[in-house]
């Protein structure tokens, strides 16, 4: 029972007969409990009348001694019977199931008649008691909770790597687009309301390979530019107008912005997209995220730094314990490169949770404390903090 069934599994793949035969018993955990209950039973019953015979034997019917050999029998059986072989079962499971499967299966096959008899009165007494026994598949169903337990668990035998992937892998269920996202204000745009030779300009200089395009407002996208396509309209000979670019844009895919990452990743496979402009109720754009971003939020950053993009910064302590962020770095990066708790059930960025907290948009400099952690308001700019400083607790420096 105490054995791992995933490393019999894996054994059984290999042909390992030990294994394929203990995987058989155990999906049969009622008959195998009740041929080892059965025969543990007749053999202490036959041990104890066989004690009880042999004293009254040399003594006599004296109550005295049937007593001290009923005695010395049950410390015997509760040494050498029950606790030790319990402790080696415990500490050598896979081994000794191993070993003793070839012998409990055909023991099984004899004493069937005798099993069945007696699970008859166990089935009735467990309707009398509305006892519902699990079928093996439902013992045996591992939660994501289990499974991330598990995962924990591994210690040397998954790499940092691995597990940190596997982790990240449950995650993505929990979060939504809106937490992974570009913000609005952060996005690189086309805005085809101004010049041709602006947006010649923004095209020779951008850092994407596709770009939403709108016109005069944001919420207004025409389109998404691929930028490939839009060089060869660059390189061609005729004057360039604001009709060509319109010709060569696709169709926008919108993204609610509560989708969970997981769903989301799901829906770029299923209808051959990269990248997403994610949506309010209202139908205001919030942000977008690209294929890219759900890969980094499971395997960690990979790409180039792009200016601009908060997500793709790194930081950390200083000697002093402090650290300058910008107003817009998300809450998760911050808790997971400085081993924070920030609360992730309301506000995204740092900006938000502290506009939250004071109530308005104060003067720097301010300060609170969020937690153990001190938040100093270093700049604000355009209605927004731009530019804090975290300080954490003496007493984390020594860690």
């Amino acid at each position: 029972m105490a054995a791992n069934r995933y490393r019999l599994r894996s054994l059984a793949k290999r042909g390992h007969r030990g294994a394929i035969t203990t995987l058989w018993l155990l999906d049969r955990t009622d008959q195998l409990l009740s041929l080892i209950l059965i025969a543990n039973t007749l053999v202490n019953a036959l041990a104890t009348g066989t004690a009880t015979a042999i004293a009254i034997l040399f003594f006599g019917y004296d109550f005295s001694a049937v007593a001290v050999a009923i005695a010395l029998l049950a410390f015997v059986l509760i040494v050498f019977a029950e606790i030790t072989p319990k402790f080696i079962g415990a500490t050598y499971p896979e081994n000794i199931s191993l070993a003793t499967s070839a012998l409990l299966k055909p023991m099984m096959a004899l004493a069937a008649p005798l099993i069945w008899f007696v699970n008859l009165f166990v089935k009735l007494v467990l309707v009398l008691v509305r006892v519902r026994p699990a079928n093996a598949a439902q013992r045996h169903r591992v939660s994501p909770e289990e499974l991330r337990a598990i995962v924990l668990e591994g210690g040397n035998f998954i790499p940092q790597k691995h597990k940190s992937i596997l982790l990240n892998l449950f995650d993505l269920e929990t979060i939504s687009v809106e937490d992974i996202m570009t913000p609005r204000a952060q996005i690189e745009a086309l805005n085809l309301a101004v010049p041709v030779d602006e947006i010649r300009r923004q095209l020779t200089t951008c850092y994407h390979n596709k770009l939403p395009v709108y016109e005069g407002e944001i919420n207004q996208i025409l389109g998404i530019l691929h930028v490939r396509h839009a060089v060869a309209l660059l390189n061609a000979a005729e004057e360039l107008t604001v009709a060509h670019f319109r010709d060569i844009l696709t169709a926008p895919y919108y993204i609610p912005q509560d989708t969970s990452v997981f769903t989301q990743l799901q829906y770029f496979q299923e209808n051959k997209e990269r990248l997403g402009i994610i949506v309010d109720e209202y139908g205001e754009v919030q942000g977008l995220v690209t294929l890219d971003d759900i890969i980094e939020e499971m395997i960690g950053e990979f790409t180039t730094s792009v200016p601009g993009a908060a997500r793709s910064e790194t930081f950390d302590w200083d000697a002093h314990g402090e650290c300058l962020l910008e107003g817009t770095t998300a809450l998760r990066d911050i808790n997971k490169r400085l081993a924070l708790d920030f609360p992730l059930d309301g506000p995204k960025t740092l900006n938000g949770l502290m506009l939250e907290q004071l109530q308005e948009i104060p003067d720097a400099p301010i300060s609170l404390k969020i937690g153990a952690v001190v938040i100093e308001v270093i700049q604000v700019q355009n209605q927004a903090i731009k530019v804090i400083k975290l300080r954490r607790p003496p007493a984390w420096n020594s860690r």
